[in-house]
């Protein structure tokens, strides 16, 4: 289904605190770049929260969203050893997908 528009995946989480280095290491190491190189992925960066939660938060700015159902993504997807591994050490995950919708006179 075509979305039309840039998309922008936000994932926000928090995980058990023994896991917290290695999912850390994870991120870094393999998540986000993973990420990066894939076609569509315009960026991709993390944040700890100084306040409020979750701690984490990723933010993936997109082509569009249809990116999340391309075969390059189904391709990331697959490689997910590591990723099952911490997943159900996550205490909290939030994954959202938006549309932009800001008029074009008003981008940046």
């Amino acid at each position: 289904m075509e979305q039309g528009g840039r998309g922008l995946l936000v994932a926000m989480l928090d995980i058990e605190p023994a896991m917290e280095d290695e999912f850390n290491a994870w991120y870094n190491t393999e998540h986000l770049p993973e990420r990066r190189s894939c076609p569509g992925f315009l960026s991709a960066r993390r944040f700890e929260a100084i306040e409020g939660g979750p701690k984490y938060l990723a933010v993936y700015d997109l082509e569009s969203p249809d990116v999340l159902t391309s075969d390059a993504y189904r391709k990331v997807l697959a490689n997910n050893a590591w990723t099952n591994r911490l997943v159900p050490h996550f205490t909290t995950y939030i994954r959202n997908v938006y549309v932009e919708i800001t008029p074009p006179e008003l981008r940046r």
